[in-house]
C-alpha cells in the first residue's frame, strides 16, 4: 500500500501538520523535529504528493522549462539538467515548447503560470531574451531564471545563468589560425538568438587580433539546423577562392556542412576543417568526429534551476547570476591547410 503522510506522522511520533511544515520546508521548525521526520521518510520510502502539496498550500512545487530550440539535443539535455535539480528538492517539472515568434506569446505564458499556479520558469533563448516576455511575467511578478549569452551581468539581468559564447567563438577561431588557417568561414544560426550574434562578434574578434583581413562573403546567414549547414557549405564550396576552415554556430551545422563537403568529395580535414559549438552528441556521431567547443547544457540547466529555486520571492534583490565558459574541444575535423 501506498505511504501516506499520516503513515509519517505516526512512524516519527509528530502531527500530519509538522511533517507537512518539514517537507515544504518551512521555517521554525527544531532541527531534532526536521531530523526524525526525515529518518521516518527514509525509513518508510515516502514520496510526498506534488499535487496535494500546491492545492493545500500558498506554496506551488511545479516549475516550467520554457523553449523554442529545434535542437534536439539541447533541449534533452536542458530538460534533463532541471529535472535532476527538481528531483532533489521536491519539485515536478512542466514542459512547454512553444513559438517564441508568436504574436500570443507572452500571453500564453501568462496563461500559463497562472493556471499551473507555477513556482517559477528557466527560460531559455530566444525567450530569455525577449523584453516583451520578460516584461509581461514581471507585470504578474512571475519568478524565473534567464539562460542568456553574454559576457558580463548587467544590473537589469535579474536571476541568469550567462554563457560566454564570445569567448568560445575566439577560442575555436583562434585555435584554427593557430593551424595555419587565413581563410576561414562563419556559419551562422538564426540572429534571433543572441548566441549567434556573440559568437560571430568572437570569430571576428579573433580575427582581427591576428590581422586578418574578414571576407564578409565567407559568413553565411542560417538557421539553427543540420539542413542549414548542408545549403551553407554548398555556397562556401562553390566559391573560387573557397575556405580552407569553417567555424559553424552549432555541432548540428557543423555536421550539415562535413555532409555537403563529403558529397563534393572534399576530405576532411585534409582539404577542409570544420568546427562546431555546444559538443553535442552530433560532434561525436559524425565521421570524422568534430572539433567543438564545450558547453555543458546540463550543468547549466541544474545550476538554473537551483538558482530559481534557492531564490523564490527575491526578485527585488541584487543580481544573481553564474557565468559558464565554453571551451574548445579538439577532434578529428581539423588540422593544418594543405599546402598550395
Amino acid at each position: 500500500m501506498k505511504v501516506t503522510i499520516n503513515d509519517v506522522a505516526k512512524y516519527a511520533g509528530v502531527s500530519i501538520k509538522t511533517v507537512s511544515r518539514v517537507t515544504n520546508n518551512e521555517p521554525s521548525v527544531r532541527q531534532a523535529t526536521i531530523d526524525k521526520v526525515n529518518q521516518a521518510i527514509a525509513a518508510l520510502n515516502y514520496q510526498p504528493n506534488v499535487a496535494a502539496r500546491n492545492l493545500a498550500g500558498t506554496k506551488s512545487y511545479v516549475i516550467a522549462f520554457v523553449y523554442d530550440n529545434p535542437n534536439a539535443y539541447y533541449v534533452i539535455d536542458m530538460q534533463n539538467g532541471i529535472l535532476s535539480s527538481c528531483k532533489q528538492r521536491g519539485y515536478e517539472l512542466l514542459i512547454h515548447p512553444c513559438d517564441a515568434k508568436s504574436d500570443n506569446i507572452c500571453q500564453e505564458l501568462v496563461d500559463m503560470v497562472r493556471q499551473a499556479r507555477l513556482s517559477g520558469l528557466v527560460l531559455t533563448p530566444p525567450l530569455s531574451e525577449d523584453p516583451k516576455v520578460l516584461a509581461a511575467l514581471d507585470q504578474i511578478n512571475a519568478n524565473y531564471v534567464r539562460i542568456i549569452a553574454g559576457e558580463e551581468v548587467s544590473p537589469t539581468d535579474g536571476l541568469s545563468i550567462l554563457v560566454n559564447d564570445k569567448h568560445g567563438a575566439v577560442s575555436i577561431t583562434q585555435h584554427l589560425i593557430d593551424l595555419g588557417h587565413k581563410n576561414i568561414a562563419f556559419l551562422s544560426g538564426d540572429h534571433q538568438h543572441e548566441s549567434t550574434k556573440e559568437r560571430l562578434a568572437g570569430f571576428k574578434a579573433a580575427l582581427q587580433s591576428n590581422n586578418l583581413t574578414l571576407d564578409e562573403s565567407n559568413i553565411i546567414n542560417g538557421q539553427y539546423s543540420f539542413e542549414s549547414g548542408v545549403e551553407g557549405a554548398k555556397t562556401l564550396l562553390a566559391k573560387s577562392n573557397r575556405p580552407t576552415a569553417i567555424v559553424a554556430c552549432n555541432d548540428e551545422i557543423a555536421a550539415g556542412a562535413l555532409f555537403a563537403a563529403r558529397l563534393a568529395g572534399v576530405a576532411i580535414p585534409e582539404e577542409l576543417s570544420i568546427v562546431g559549438f555546444e559538443d553535442s552528441p552530433f560532434s561525436r556521431q559524425t565521421w570524422p568526429k568534430l572539433t567543438t567547443v564545450h558547453q555543458p547544457n546540463k550543468l547549466i540547466a541544474q545550476t538554473a534551476t537551483e538558482l530559481l529555486i534557492e531564490n523564490q520571492g527575491n526578485k527585488q534583490s541584487e543580481t544573481t547570476h553564474q557565468v559558464f565558459i565554453p571551451e574548445p574541444v579538439l577532434r578529428d575535423s581539423s588540422a593544418e591547410p594543405r599546402a598550395s
